[in-house]
């Protein structure tokens, strides 16, 4: 299945122009002609079937054959709000994996160990964009505006989220599986790679946020997400 990302594209288009890159990308690097059959999808939930009836290396035509809303939707709602790693291939690399396994939202979050203090939003959707088309799926993560810890716990604390917090400091903490329910909307913070400050995590907690257990092993903060994804997933398996 030849999967092509454009969000422009609606239930409601009998046909539809592809944009000069895709165009190109059809035409001249998969040598797609009339006739062809390639999928697009939204980011939204929808897959259209199409097919093409001029094959422009610059705008492409197509007529959509049929559509499929909510396809592949997740029964539940997973939010990571991760710090960014000083090396951003390592948040690049979670964000493509966390995709491929299901995920709602991200956002990068600026605490006081981050050594990391900015990310490029558009770069990381592009790498959200190339794990949906590879994963098959037709559902596109929010990338979220890279933001201090503060101000993030102080707009989430009324979210209707069942919220966790994964730290290394010795303090009481409960694993995923007996935090979280089936089917549920879940927001999952991993700190720097110089972990949370202990006022971050108590602020944390007071703004409802329970604190998790990934397992006895110290983990990279990249690692933590996706373990935490991972979790989540076979949870709702």
């Amino acid at each position: 299945m030849q999967l092509f990302y454009t969000q422009e594209i609606n239930p409601q288009h009998n046909t539809f122009m592809l944009s000069e890159e895709e165009s190109k990308h059809a035409v001249r690097v998969l040598r797609l002609g009339e006739g062809d059959r390639i999928h697009l999808i939204d980011g939204r939930g929808g897959i259209y079937e199409t097919e093409i009836i001029d094959p422009h290396p610059k705008r492409t035509t197509l007529r959509v054959l049929s559509v499929t809303e909510e396809f592949g939707k997740m029964s539940y709602e997973i939010h990571m709000a991760v710090a960014p790693t000083k090396n951003i291939d390592r948040i690049e690399w979670f964000l493509e994996k966390a995709t491929e396994i299901g995920l709602n939202s991200y956002t990068p979050v600026i605490c006081e160990h981050s050594e990391r203090k900015d990310v490029k939003v558009e770069r990381l959707e592009k790498v959200a964009i190339a794990a949906v088309k590879q994963s098959l799926k037709a559902y596109l993560p929010q990338i979220n505006p890279i933001i201090t810890f503060t101000k993030f716990i102080q707009d989430i604390k009324h979210v209707d989220y069942t919220k966790g917090i994964a730290h290394c400091v010795d303090l009481e903490k409960k694993h995923i599986t007996s935090t979280f329910k089936p089917k549920g909307k879940y927001l999952i913070l991993i700190g720097p790679e110089g972990d949370f400050s202990e006022k971050e995590i108590s602020q944390a907690i007071e703004a409802g946020f329970v604190p998790l257990s990934l397992g006895e092993a110290r983990l990279r903060t990249e690692t933590a997400a996706l373990a935490s994804v991972i979790e989540v997933s076979l949870l709702n398996r």
